[in-house]
């Protein structure tokens, strides 16, 4: 079956998170990816041994591509690009700011010569701006963006436990690549695209950025809580943490009356509305608390589905790999097969197998072959 990219080529000067997020997506629906690495590989290569002995960041980000080892500083290495540019649908590029333009790989000079070439700078904090020249790396703008200060325990600010930066602006990257395609398929000319990791969790930070703006405070840290709604949080079982969510009075009152067995309490002072809850927090969480810890695990769960009310119980990551609802798919690599986690789109005409993750420079034969001057 053909996927919805075949046909369309990718050139992508990238490395880490960010860049390699959005081509290995595009890899994902067909499309053709060229990854230009060093002669070292991309230094994502070398973040851990967990895949088999490979890293587990390079393998999550590189399926379906092909590498071509090349110097930008070589006269002929630069030819190539420009040669396989003048073939190319998209130029995705995450250097250190500036350095693509140094190099004679500028966006605004690439889209002049390649009229139909749609660009993507990728950076830290955006093209101006005291931040411009700031390297940024995915834990620098989680504290940078705020989104430490309002993560983790009330003790301290924490960082989110996966590179939420990075992959809020590959995602974004993505999305605006996907747009730019469609207006060429109606203009016939590429667009260029900026994308920072800044911008993209600035964007997350909406909600947080609008409380403070209106009320003059930010979310407090919560932990497992949540800063506006009661009960929203995690109680003890006798055999681990379960968490539950209230989103409204008719569900506080089927909680109440079918897991709690006390349908008289929402009338009670302190428990009788959402805003009452969260200023008698601690008292409410401490009467909730009692009646989970004379329960197990499964006791919880049955009673929370009798009451209709949302729950989830605090996992690790051991048990992510042996969740229910956990999708695999595998994946060719150097090594063997490596079973990632299923890309969350699902295609109701069929699953779409994802491509081999390569090794450095193991298309640069044939790549130079087929754009030989």
């Amino acid at each position: 079956m053909q996927k919805p990219l075949e046909g369309m080529l990718v050139l992508s000067l990238e490395q880490a998170v960010a860049a390699p997020y959005c081509s290995s997506r595009l890899a994902d629906a067909g499309a053709r990816v060229i990854k230009i690495e060093r002669a070292e590989g991309d230094f994502a290569r070398l973040y851990d041994q967990a895949a088999k002995g490979q890293s587990s960041y390079f393998i999550w980000l590189n399926r379906g591509k092909e590498s071509l080892v090349c110097d930008l500083k070589k006269p002929e290495d630069a030819a190539l690009l420009h040669r396989i540019l003048a073939r190319a649908d998209v130029f995705i590029q995450n250097l250190a700011p500036g350095a693509a333009e140094r190099a004679g790989f500028g966006s605004s000079m690439l889209r002049d010569r390649y009229e139909k070439l749609i660009t993507v700078d990728i950076s830290g904090y955006g093209d101006s701006g005291d931040y411009a020249t700031m390297k940024a790396y995915d834990l620098l703008v989680q504290a940078e963006s705020g989104l430490a200060s309002i993560t983790g325990h009330p003790a301290g600010p924490g960082r989110v436990g996966v590179s939420a930066c990075d992959i809020a602006c590959g995602m974004a990257a993505h999305a605006g690549v996907l747009e730019a395609l469609v207006a060429r398929g109606r203009t016939g000319k590429g667009r260029g695209l900026a994308v920072s990791l800044f911008d993209g969790m600035a964007d997350w930070m909406t909600v947080p950025l609008l409380l403070w703006e209106g009320t003059g405070k930010a979310p407090p840290r919560m932990g497992l809580a949540h800063p506006s709604i009661c009960p929203y949080g995690a109680f003890a079982t006798r055999e681990g943490l379960v968490l539950i969510s209230i989103q409204n009075e008719r569900e506080w009152v089927d909680f109440c009356a079918k897991f709690l067995e006390e349908p008289d309490l929402p009338r009670r002072p302190g428990y009788e509305s959402n805003v009452a809850r969260v200023a008698n927090r601690a008292e409410v969480d401490a009467h909730i608390a009692t009646a989970f810890a004379r329960l197990t695990r499964a006791e919880a769960a049955a009673k929370l589905r009798a009451a209709n009310t949302a729950y989830g119980f605090v996992n690790d990551v051991a048990d992510l790999a042996h969740h229910p609802a956990l999708r695999r798919i595998p994946v060719e690599t150097e090594v063997g097969t490596i079973d990632l986690v299923a890309p969350p789109v699902v295609w109701r005409d069929g699953p779409r197998a994802l491509g081999r993750v390569p090794g450095v420079g193991e298309h640069s034969e044939a790549i130079r072959a087929e754009f030989a001057a």
